[in-house]
């Protein structure tokens, strides 16, 4: 049994629906052209998609599987050769759908975004929505593609019940983009043996609509809705020259951030706007004579494909299961078939779904109701040369400009759809404000970054909640680091600082107003004082001062932690009183 979420499957759909299309059907005789830079694509709301707990499944698979995966090589087996070919699916950052007025919207009721042709009325048409088409060009120019001045559309025929026409309408023999390529590098995470850089070929990218949303029931009914229907959608296909699963994760990682970072979309795996499908096949080392299964390609192995992958993990463990499945059907003696498999989190096998379809099965054909789109190479250049900075780009201006390391700068650009870089830039300026030459401090851009993912990250973190750039506002950490910086207060005092910011003054003060009201402002202790408390604490725990003496100097934090809390709140600075106990041990 099929339901409609929230829609009566009756004739008298009109009233539910958002944007009735209003257009006429479109002749292959009368392209569509977009030769000027006026059209702008703008913000959608974004999916929520609440992965937490396929996250925390996946650290308890991880964990679970720990003992049984000891010893296991998950990049190679030896005497054979993995490659591995990825299809991405991102939704576009845009306010419309590809093929009807309705809106995009994540976030509204189920079935309240759908036009007629969404539901594939008979007499509805489509009516290409040029808003799509900015996001989708910054995509390929991010890759390097070379973007075709001529692209059509072409029904993809299959039956299933996300697809009410039957079809899905995406461009497969001429897509709007391609030849294009990413450089993945160790930052990224690709496997040790694949070197210092691994160059992954993009065969193309091409525009497709989305399909409805499912979701079963116990009782075996489907609830679907419509909303998703010809949401915008770019797949990005790349060619099989991955050899290892870390570098193919790493693949998927580097087209999300590259992606996010271009403006071509504003959510990723971990919000349900970005899919990954992988084609595996495996074949002994040396061996050139198997058959393929990649279209054009010769000399690999029989692939398989694993659809809908929803987290980089998953496409790291899937290929690993894929392959040891591949490679034990081979010694054997066994045949690999060419079919389409399924991957479950916390799995050790992946599960076949049904054959392999090919072109022939899905019966390709132009669509004669969507004219060419014909894009100009103005609007190309335009965009061109209003692209952001690469990824990569990103990460060599924070480690130069910013001092930062490339282990801090990684979160940064990776983490919340660059929500959190943007913070980090506004809290370093309004530092820098703050600052005057006498007392402000050398490298601004590495105190806030610190702070910015380690201090306010683990108290994100403790929290289990999302980023929220407003928990405290950039201007307000910037003043926390400046007084610390100034020697105005104490590290601990900092800290505290941030948790009370963190969780909501009751006063909606600012930080000044409670460090001067709350008497929080440093008094600084003497050396003497300093001494005495060290000679008191050591007093106390001989055995630890010869430990110290013998060698095992990680055992100095404990003094210090305990002169800080024998001294007056605020007062005790964790580096003076570290001075103290060397001096005392002649260290």
């Amino acid at each position: 049994m099929v339901r409609l979420c929230g829609l009566r499957l009756r004739l008298a759909l009109a009233p539910l629906v958002s944007a009735p299309v209003t257009g006429r059907a479109w002749s292959r005789t009368a392209p569509l052209r977009f030769l000027s830079t006026q059209t702008q694509s703008s913000s959608i709301r974004p999916e929520y998609v609440p992965l937490r707990k396929q996250l925390k499944d996946e650290a308890r698979a991880k964990r679970r599987d720990k003992g049984r995966d000891k010893g296991r090589d998950k990049s190679q087996v030896e005497g054979w050769e993995l490659t591995v070919g990825i299809e991405v699916h991102a939704q576009l950052d845009t306010d419309v759908k590809l093929f009807s007025r309705a809106s995009a919207g994540h976030e509204d009721a189920p079935n309240a975004n759908v036009a007629l042709f969404d539901l594939a009325f008979p007499g509805s048409q489509p009516w290409f929505q040029a808003a799509t088409l900015i996001p989708a060009l910054r995509a390929a120019i991010a890759f390097g593609c070379e973007i075709q001045s001529v692209s059509h559309f072409d029904r993809k025929h299959y039956f299933y019940q996300d697809q009410p026409a039957g079809y899905q309408i995406t461009q497969y023999y001429e897509p709007y983009a391609r030849s294009g390529a990413l450089y993945l590098y160790p930052h990224d995470g690709i496997a040790a043996e694949d070197g210092e850089s691994v160059r992954v070929g993009i065969k193309q990218i091409q525009m497709e609509q989305d399909t409805a949303k499912s979701q079963e029931l116990p009782s075996h009914a489907v609830l679907l809705d419509f909303n998703r229907v010809s949401r915008p959608l770019i797949e990005i296909i790349t060619l099989p020259e991955i050899h290892s699963p870390a570098t193919a994760a790493a693949c998927v990682r580097k087209i999300q951030s590259i992606l996010q970072s271009c403006g071509a979309v504003n959510t990723g795996m971990e919000m349900g706007g970005l899919r990954a499908d992988v084609n595996v096949s495996v074949r002994r080392t040396g061996d050139v004579a198997g058959a393929h299964g990649y279209e054009g390609i010769s000399g690999l192995g029989q692939r398989t494909e694993i659809k809908n992958l929803s987290s980089f993990k998953a496409v790291e463990d899937a290929i690993i299961a894929e392959r040891d499945r591949q490679i034990a059907v081979l010694d054997a003696g066994g045949k690999i078939e060419g079919e389409t498999r399924g991957w479950t989190i916390g799995s050790t096998e992946t599960r076949k779904l049904r054959e392999k379809e090919g072109s022939v099965d899905y019966r390709y054909m132009p669509d004669p109701d969507i004219a060419p789109v014909i894009v100009g190479r103005d609007l190309v250049e335009a965009l061109r040369a209003s692209m952001p900075p690469a990824p990569d780009e990103m990460l060599k201006t924070l480690m130069q400009e910013y001092s930062l390391t490339m282990e801090d700068s990684k979160p940064l650009v990776e983490l919340d759809d660059c929500a959190r870089l943007e913070y980090y830039q506004d809290a370093v300026d309004a530092l820098i404000s703050m600052q005057d030459t006498s007392t402000g401090t050398s490298e601004p851009g590495r105190s806030i970054g610190n702070w910015v993912l380690h201090e306010l990250g683990g108290l994100f973190s403790k929290s289990d909640s999302p980023w929220d750039a407003q928990r405290v506002p950039a201007a307000s950490l910037a003043a926390i680091v400046h007084l610390l910086t100034t020697g105005k207060i104490t590290g601990s005092t900092a800290k505290s600082l941030l948790a009370t910011i963190f969780d909501g003054d009751d006063q909606g003060r600012t930080v000044q107003e409670i460090v001067e009201q709350e008497g929080l402002t440093l008094r600084p202790l003497s050396r003497e004082e300093y001494v005495a408390m060290a000679q008191e604490v050591m007093a106390k725990h001989p055995q630890m001062v010869a430990q110290i003496q013998q060698g095992q100097q990680g055992k100095i934090g404990f003094f210090v932690g305990q002169i800080k809390r024998m001294g007056e709140k605020g007062r005790v600075e964790a580096q003076r009183a570290e001075q103290a106990i060397r001096s005392l041990l002649s260290l």
